[in-house]
């Protein structure tokens, strides 16, 4: 049976386990959870967040030395960074039209009375693009902060070009660690299936019907936005730009979108986003290992689309009406908050309170969606993931004419 049929499988059995022992036996769903769920997705998850830095440190040296001149890091890196931040421009849009229209915060009774959130706060922009430079590269890697790695990682990888065969058995090296690394993924995914089966199990016995049910309008319009910018957004750029079809595409990324959807992490699912573009939808290995770490840590479009709906929510059960330039303050707020919260934790609701604030809306709203995020988080990984599956299809088809063309 293939790993995508298995986790397939997982995915269905857990959401159902969770379903049946919410509703009927959530005394016992208390046990399971502690003795069994959680266990086994704790346990998978840390398999593969232990190969996450490596991975990242390895792969993106070896893409820098496997693209060779500066020039082509360049030119790879501005269509990168220029493709993630377009299409979270229009993830958040698709957010906020969609809930214009169907308008999820006047349907139901919202208690706003009680309603307490305490905002963290996210490092200005300015900081984080200052601080993209470790002091100590070890130090970026044991707390595995993603940008400072990956800037470590792509100097590293330059000086090693530029070195050229003095450095040869040093490139050998990494690439045997980064073999290595790929073996043990392969082990890792191996538990896919059981861990996605008590991920889901967990998340989804925990929530119930009842907040599902008071917030059903606000996720469907949610999982709407989603739906159709994984379709229309990731699968006209896979067809136009990539070359490929956006069937084949989504086919063959699938195996990640489950595991994605069961870890709600873009960097735990990094090693099999990774490797399944290269093995299923042939990206080459040198574009993969830049495009996808890149956009573990800075493509966040389900999250945009979250932030819109969010916002037109919360503006709506707080009867506040925000004119055209307020929802161009959202856009912007929020394409500029995915680069500033790159590696902070808990990253979607601290970029939502940042847009809540650019516009005047009361924070505290977020603790009515606090809820049912934890779902909708799930849903929210798959798309990020997908769309960096997307650019690295895009960024490689790219690659690919302007080499034909040169020749």
């Amino acid at each position: 049976m293939k790993l995508t049929t298995k986790i397939i499988i997982g995915l269905i059995a857990g959401a159902i386990v969770g379903i049946l022992l919410n509703l009927y036996a959530p005394d016992l769903f208390s046990a399971f959870d502690t003795y069994l769920f959680n266990p086994l997705g704790t346990i998978f998850i840390n398999l593969i967040s232990m190969l996450v830095v490596p991975i990242v440190l390895f792969s993106i040296i070896l893409g820098v030395t496997g693209l060779g001149e500066p020039k082509s890091l360049g030119r790879i890196g501005i269509k990168t960074v220029s493709f993630y931040l377009l299409t979270t421009a229009i993830a958040i849009v698709i957010g906020l039209g969609l809930s214009l229209i169907i308008k999820p915060g006047l349907v139901g009774d919202f208690d706003t009375s009680g309603a307490e959130y305490s905002a963290e706060e996210a490092p200005p922009v300015s900081d984080t693009l200052l601080n993209i430079i470790p002091v100590n590269p070890f130090e970026a890697l044991t707390s595995g902060n993603m940008l400072q790695i990956i800037v470590f990682a792509v100097l590293v990888g330059f000086a090693l070009t530029r070195l050229g065969e003095k450095t040869k058995g040093i490139v050998n090296l990494i690439e045997q660690g980064n073999e290595i690394m790929m073996y043990l993924v392969g082990l890792a995914m191996k538990v896919a299936p059981y861990g996605t089966f008590g991920l889901i199990a967990s998340a989804i016995g925990s929530q119930g019907f009842s907040a599902i049910k008071a917030m059903s309008v606000y996720m469907l319009v949610v999982l709407g936005a989603l739906l159709i910018h994984t379709i229309v957004t990731y699968g006209s750029s896979v067809y136009f730009l990539g070359g490929m079809n956006p069937v084949t595409f989504f086919k063959g990324f699938a195996p990640a979108m489950g595991v994605g959807f069961s870890t709600s992490s873009s960097n735990a699912t990094l090693p099999l986003s990774m490797e399944t573009a290269q093995k299923k939808l042939g990206v080459p290995e040198p574009i993969s290992s830049f495009v996808q770490p890149l956009g573990a840590t800075i493509n966040m479009d389900g999250t945009a689309i979250m932030q819109g709906v969010a916002t037109i929510f919360i503006a709506q059960v707080f009867a506040t009406d925000l004119s055209f330039t307020q929802l161009l303050t959202v856009v912007l707020t929020a394409v500029l908050a995915s680069i500033g919260t790159a590696g902070v934790p808990g990253v979607g609701l601290i970029m939502l309170a940042m847009v809540l604030q650019s516009v005047d809306l009361p924070v505290e709203g977020i603790a009515l969606i606090i809820g049912i995020d934890r779902l909708l988080d799930m849903v929210r990984t798959s798309v990020n993931i997908t769309g960096d599956a997307a650019c690295a299809v895009v960024v490689a088809n790219t690659e690919k004419k302007r080499k034909h063309k040169a020749v």
